[in-house]
């Protein structure tokens, strides 16, 4: 069974080896020990600390294979961006160049450095090992955070974000970067991604550019990759695309791959949730009408959820689950968990 929890300090082997797998581009997870043990270390703290007013914490979630032990993927959300370390985009807006006399009009992309997602909610390091792309495993990654934000709500934001990775090639070159170093820094785009994941960004208010860019005066390989995704992202986007996300144009500023955003009462995990008291019992009977769900507790610091076949009774308040479930669940007779379809 796939168990998505809270990360542990015994999980730091696994987590660096993610961050080793995860390759070029993926910021949130820097090939840095100090650093990803402060994010275990932070992430602890947030779960333990009480607030009902998102601020600086960060929830890291590992997913754990409990026949193995194996750790084979990881998500996080950040309660609010931007409030203590400046949090920039690009946002990819319209000029219009016109003259009555002269009988023109052109409309012309333009993308304007900006800090407009400063307290948004952030879903950030999603990762899961290749072996394990299949199944529930993806869904039960990314989704499961929704159920958390949920049943936590004072804890976040009421805007939700997700940056999604930008358009880079297998050795970590992004052809938006390629123009910006050209004109306006004196490093590659490794170099530019890993600075701002482990937190030196100083250098982007120092040397971006403070006016606008006009999309046209990028090279050609520049502007067909504003707004795109790698295509190891695509599954991702596709997924938050379903549950209510949309672009509105801002873009990341290293890579240009696009932000969506979505309210978070307008998620669809969140609204189709429903919420049912536990009974347990040592042995089902055949699930005869079972249909895929994501099924959580109603913990923090013991949040768990998982990915099964159930049958989930319409209109009722209790439900039947395993001895086996439960167990995985961290759960008792009585408990609340919610459930929601995939």
């Amino acid at each position: 069974m796939m168990i998505l929890r809270p990360i542990q300090k015994s999980d730091y082997p696994a987590l660096l080896n993610i961050a080793q797998e995860s390759g070029h581009g993926f910021t949130s997870l820097p090939l840095n020990e100090e650093l990803l043990q402060n994010k275990i270390e932070r992430s602890m703290t947030s779960f333990a600390k009480e607030t009902d007013v998102p601020f600086d914490e960060g929830y890291l979630f590992v997913l754990e294979d409990s026949e193995t032990g194996e750790v084979v993927g990881t998500s996080a959300i950040e309660a609010a961006v931007g409030l203590d370390d400046a949090f920039y985009h690009y946002h990819l807006s319209k000029v219009i160049h016109s003259s009555r006399t002269l009988n023109v009009y052109k409309a012309v992309d333009i993308l304007t450095l900006c800090n407009d997602y400063t307290g948004a909610t952030e879903l950030c390091t999603l990762f899961l090992k290749d072996k394990y792309r299949k199944g529930f495993n993806g869904k039960l990654l990314s989704k499961s955070r929704f159920m958390f934000i949920n049943q936590h709500k004072t804890r976040f934001a009421e805007t939700v974000i997700a940056e999604m990775r930008g358009v880079s090639d297998e050795n970590g070159s992004s052809p938006f970067w390629k123009w910006l170093e050209e004109h306006f820094f004196s490093m590659d785009f490794p170099t530019a991604d890993y600075l701002t994941g482990i937190g030196q960004k100083v250098f982007i208010a120092e040397l971006m550019p403070k006016y606008p860019i006009y999309v046209n005066l990028l090279s050609k390989e520049a502007q067909a990759v504003v707004g795109e995704v790698h295509d190891n992202t695509r599954p991702a986007i596709e997924l938050l695309k379903s549950e209510g996300f949309t672009f509105n144009g801002y873009v990341d500023i290293f890579d240009a791959g696009p932000t969506v955003e979505a309210k978070v009462d307008n998620i669809r995990t969140i609204r189709a949730t429903q919420f049912f008291k536990v009974r347990v019992a040592e042995k089902l009977p055949a699930q005869t009408n079972g249909s895929p769900v994501l099924i959580a507790n109603d913990k923090l610091a013991g949040y768990r959820a998982t990915a099964v076949e159930l049958d989930v009774p319409q209109g009722g308040e209790e439900i039947t689950i395993s001895a086996e479930l439960a167990n995985a669940l961290q759960i008792t007779e009585g408990d609340t968990v919610s459930i929601a379809t995939l």
